[in-house]
């Protein structure tokens, strides 16, 4: 299964300008806890940019047990054309291929696993576009941005979509879609 998690501002962007995401550590509010959900991933897929946001953010290079906190020892692809640094004993692993090329390799390691497809929101259109993207979830922050990196930048139909659920978390919404793709032979 392939989710795409992530938080987002209320009218729609998941960074400001500059790959920034000061607007959402500014809410003074407890947030929905990603733990439980995160045990389940087998497999982490992201952008080079929120990779970049990653290790600079945190300083995982000279820090690289920040990135075992949170990742553990499974793989994380990153999508990219560019040679970039990796934390020290990590498994990272980057693909310059498009999303449909490379989804035999990231479903062969992720088995029966959840693949977390980080962001951007143009990678994760991306996986959209091929079919391969089967859930969103979605935490709604009481901030809005008057521009940045939109959440989907993808015209998304409510056809497409099911509501599983919606809850509360301090200042914050959860809402968790079901994607349904169109069928091969459409």
């Amino acid at each position: 299964m392939f989710i795409f998690n992530t938080a987002t501002t209320a009218n729609g962007f998941l960074a400001d300008p500059n790959n920034s995401l000061e607007w959402l550590f500014q809410v003074k509010s407890e947030a929905p806890d990603v733990e439980p959900f995160t045990q389940t991933v087998s497999v982490f897929v992201m952008g080079s940019s929120t990779y970049e946001w990653l290790l600079n953010t945190e300083n995982m290079l000279e820090h690289p047990e920040k990135w075992n906190g949170f990742f553990g020892d499974r793989p994380s692809y990153v999508f990219t054309s560019r040679d970039l640094p990796v934390p020290p004993g990590v498994d990272v692993r980057f693909l310059n291929s498009s999303v449909p090329d490379a989804l035999p390799t990231i479903t062969e390691t992720a088995g029966e696993g959840v693949v977390w497809v980080m962001g951007g929101g143009d990678l994760v259109g991306q996986f959209l576009d091929a079919g391969a993207l089967d859930r969103i979830i979605m935490t709604l922050a009481p901030a809005f941005l008057a521009s940045g990196k939109p959440l989907l930048p993808r015209t998304v139909y409510p056809g497409r979509l099911t509501l599983m659920g919606a809850r509360t978390v301090g200042q914050f919404v959860e809402i968790t879609y079901d994607v349904v793709n169109p069928s091969p032979s459409a």
